[in-house]
């Protein structure tokens, strides 16, 4: 249940989100989501790719540093409301959030939620004895 998201550690200056995009495109890799955390010196990109292993291997060939963290995906149905009602439960349960980013997902009117947090494996279980739809990770690599 648990997706394998990779962390790549960049400079904070222009042009380096797209050496590191162009170092995975130039692999084959394909991005399924990314996210992109900036401090005052470097910053972070968080991808979700069709090809972890591949997409680490490339990264470090081309001089990045690379890190790979668990998250858990989760599909919410695209209605106001159900983002909070996931929340709801995760508060319920007193765990915290990382961080969290989204996208529109080809299942229809569901978008996919990536969440980070402290527990994976918990979560992760407390989520699906709610009834959230945890999405598999060779499910999530081949949207």
């Amino acid at each position: 249940m648990l997706v394998k998201q990779i962390s790549i550690f960049i400079e904070n200056k222009a042009g380096r989100i797209a050496d590191a995009t162009s170092c995975m495109a130039d692999a084959g890799i394909d991005l399924r989501a990314m996210s992109v955390a900036d401090t005052s010196g470097f910053g972070v990109l968080r991808v979700i790719v069709d090809e972890p292993d591949e997409a680490i291997r490339a990264l470090k060939e081309c001089g990045f540093t690379v890190n790979t963290t668990d998250v858990i995906a989760i599909l919410v149905p695209d209605k106001p409301g159900s983002l909070s009602e996931v929340l709801a439960v995760i508060k319920e349960h007193h765990m915290d959030i990382e961080y969290m980013y989204a996208f529109m997902s080809k299942f229809e009117k569901q978008a996919v939620v990536i969440l980070k947090i402290d527990n994976v494996f918990e979560a992760s279980k407390v989520l699906t004895d709610n009834n959230i739809l945890l999405l598999e990770a060779d499910m999530l690599y081949k949207i």
